[in-house]
């Protein structure tokens, strides 16, 4: 039994090392993956939460200067006897603070007093308060202009103060101060999956999807930063106590491992807000800010566990299996060894078969031969059929050449109308618009030739390579080859096009094609309509990119439905059209990897959807 544990005692201990050894490599990987696609998730969720806090802020951007629009406000300090007119300008804040949904408007003159103030009527109003101290005021008097975050001193009531000076020909007469609250952008931003903070230049949590967060500190302050927020009252002498956050490395493009301490008692939120986390942060164009979003590990912890454990276990099996292997090797070389004693004998019985088959071997070559023959006859044939079907591809090539016409009649006219137009510009003096359409000019020359190569396509495949192409740049040039068939038409095109510029995985000149046809049989289709009008939208769904044309016409009947894309069928009158523009969109959205398809719209009139692969961003930089 000992020479048996001896023996097996190497091969325990490989399996040990190998195991270790897997689950270590199987641990770095999956760790560096799931901080992959978690960082993948964080700049996604970046982009929301800056966009939202811009999208909020924006909305009132413009109010502190309607207030010098005002006559009455302007009177209130321009004249030194004017407080007559403070009830008036008290109303007309009250009543402007109701509609646009702030905190308070008021007014204050050049010494920093307010002299009207929407909340005028409250026993805490700010009428008479000297607010000289405070920064957006100052700010706004060395500026023009003023954004500040604090915490009000009379109502102690957080909010984002926009100032803006009132002015009178050249002269400063005050400033006028927006306060608006944040508070339903953070009920917003706590329904997410994951929480997120905004903090000043100080590292002061001054919006947060966490309510015990706001108002704490990302880093210990000094003294020097707490007198600065005693003498503005910022914060309103509030604690802010750190929030107990500890950067544990930092990771590539900006993002760190942190840990939070665990409160007591722990803030009340739908997701994890203590333990270790991935922080990814961004400054906040025009202002001093700081967004941070928080992605919890914990999801990235339980899958490196998961895949650790499996490739562990994997590692096992293998080696096992490996032994087993090896054994079964070793049994059948003995097996072989008995074996040969039989393959002597078997031998001579073969030699015997050898001879007594040589007859039917002899017949057996013969019969080879006359299948060779009719080998060679069947490959003739075949030979013969495929230039068959090549004269009939030939023929039906020569019916769509006869296409070509149509196609290239709006590119002829768009040129006619850049011509003319490059001409009288020169004339004017004006080179660089002339230039510009003498660009465009070359640019509509050579998709002429592209559409002149589409009988080509029709014969053999494109060898094109494909390449991101803009859409909404796609969509402008077809409009642009469309140009005079809209302006004739009347017709009104509205389109959607999201931001950032989705771009697709195709060619350019064949994509601007099949726009062109679709735009034009949308404008054909609506030859009746008084206010003809087209929808152009495009949309990202997941790793494709959706773009529709619908037109308000008629829409399409059942038949036409049913034989939408087959050659020659059009539903257009007589020397109208071949019934082949469909036909060969359909060709090279499929080129392309896509779809097009017809169909009729709810609300009326007809439309068109092509459904193509979306360009990633490695290919986009290529």
């Amino acid at each position: 039994m000992s020479r048996r544990f001896l023996h097996s005692l190497p091969i325990f201990l490989l399996m040990l090392a190998l195991m270790s050894l897997t689950g270590f490599v199987a641990h770095r990987l999956a760790e560096q993956l799931g901080l992959a696609e978690l960082q993948a998730t964080g700049l996604h969720r970046l982009d929301l939460y800056s966009a939202s806090l811009e999208r909020e802020i924006g909305k009132y951007a413009f109010l502190p200067g309607t207030l010098g629009l005002e006559r009455d406000v302007l009177d209130l300090l321009r004249q030194s006897d004017g407080a007559h007119l403070a009830p008036q300008v008290n109303a007309y804040l009250e009543q402007l603070n109701e509609r646009a949904g702030t905190l308070s408007i008021y007014v204050i003159d050049a010494k920093g007093h307010v002299v009207a103030t929407s909340n005028w009527r409250r026993a805490d109003s700010f009428m008479g308060e000297d607010l000289s101290f405070r920064p957006y005021f100052r700010d706004a008097m060395a500026t023009g202009s003023g954004r500040f975050f604090g915490i009000g001193t009379t109502r102690g009531e957080p909010g984002y103060y926009l100032a803006s000076t009132l002015v009178d020909d050249s002269r400063t007469l005050g400033v006028a101060v927006i306060k608006v609250s944040l508070d339903q952008l953070e009920k917003t931003w706590s329904t997410v999956e994951a929480p997120a903070m905004v903090s000043d230049e100080n590292g002061v949590v001054i919006l947060g999807s966490v309510a015990d967060w706001k108002f704490t500190t990302l880093r210990p302050l000094d003294d020097a930063t707490r007198s600065a927020f005693d003498q503005t009252l910022q914060y309103n002498r509030r604690a802010l106590k750190p929030l107990g956050l500890q950067e544990i490395a930092e990771l590539d493009h900006g993002a760190r491992l942190v840990r939070i301490a665990r409160a007591s008692p722990e803030p009340v939120s739908v997701y994890p807000v203590a333990g270790r986390f991935l922080a990814q942060s961004r400054p906040l164009p025009g202002t001093p800010w700081t967004l941070t979003v928080l992605s919890h590990l914990e999801q990235v912890d339980d899958m490196v566990q998961s895949r650790t454990a499996l490739a562990v276990v994997g590692a096992a099996f293998i080696f096992m299996l490996g032994m087993m292997l090896d054994e079964r090797r070793r049994h059948l070389k003995a097996k072989l060894a008995a074996r040969a004693a039989l393959q002597k004998a078997h031998d001579e019985l073969e030699r015997k078969v050898e001879e007594r088959t040589a007859d039917l071997s002899a017949a057996n070559q013969q019969l080879q031969g006359e299948v060779a023959e009719r080998t060679a006859a069947e490959r003739t044939l075949r030979a013969a059929q495929d230039e068959l079907v090549q004269a009939g591809k030939l023929a039906v090539i020569g019916q769509l050449a006869t296409g070509i016409a149509h196609e290239l009649n709006q590119p002829l006219a768009a040129l006619r109308t850049l011509s003319g137009n490059a001409a009288r510009f020169l004339e004017r003096g004006d080179t660089d618009t002339a230039r510009s359409n003498l660009e465009r000019i070359g640019h509509l020359v050579d998709r002429m030739g592209n559409i002149t190569g589409q009988l080509r396509a029709f014969a053999r495949k494109s060898s094109g390579k494909a390449q991101p192409v803009a859409l909404c740049r796609a969509i402008d040039n077809a409009q642009a080859l469309l140009e005079q068939r809209l302006r004739q038409s009347r017709a009104e095109v509205r389109r959607h096009c999201p931001l950032p510029e989705p771009f697709a995985l195709c060619d350019a000149n064949r994509l601007e094609q099949v726009l062109v046809n679709l735009i034009g049989n949308a404008l054909d289709a609506m030859d009746d309509v008084p206010e003809p009008c087209i929808e152009l939208d495009v949309a990202v769904v997941g790793d494709r990119v959706r773009l529709s044309v619908r037109d308000h016409g008629p829409g399409l009947a059942d038949e036409a439905l049913a034989h939408l894309f087959e050659p020659f069928f059009t539903t257009k009158s007589a020397g109208a059209g071949l019934g082949l523009g469909l036909t060969i969109s359909a060709g090279i959205v499929r080129d392309f990897g896509g779809t097009l398809t017809g169909a009729n719209h709810p609300e009326g009139g007809a439309v068109f959807t092509l459904d193509i692969p979306l360009a990633d961003e490695a290919a986009r930089h290529e």
